[in-house]
């Protein structure tokens, strides 16, 4: 969070599981604050089952890519989000 405020951030990537703040209160921390809450946030995480990413997508996740990733995949989806 401190670097949202010192620096342009074009994109976050996120992993459910990180070790000081998960990925989904991270998320929820990003869409709650007004000068953040447009930041695209892709969540890359080895948790696949369906409620996970349903509830990382409703807390405000543009998109959840379950490990293993194809680094096409995730190409494709960063450009989506911040252009080529």
């Amino acid at each position: 969070l401190k670097k949202l405020s010192s620096e342009t951030i074009d994109l976050i990537l996120a992993d459910i599981n990180m070790p000081v703040m998960d990925g989904l209160k991270l998320v929820s921390l990003v869409r709650n604050n007004p000068s953040y809450k447009d930041i695209p946030i892709i969540i890359i995480t080895t948790e696949g089952a369906k409620e996970d990413k349903e509830r990382a997508m409703a807390i405000g996740a543009n998109a959840y890519l379950a490990k293993p990733i194809q680094t096409q995949e995730l190409i494709r989806m960063v450009s989506s989000f911040v252009g080529s």
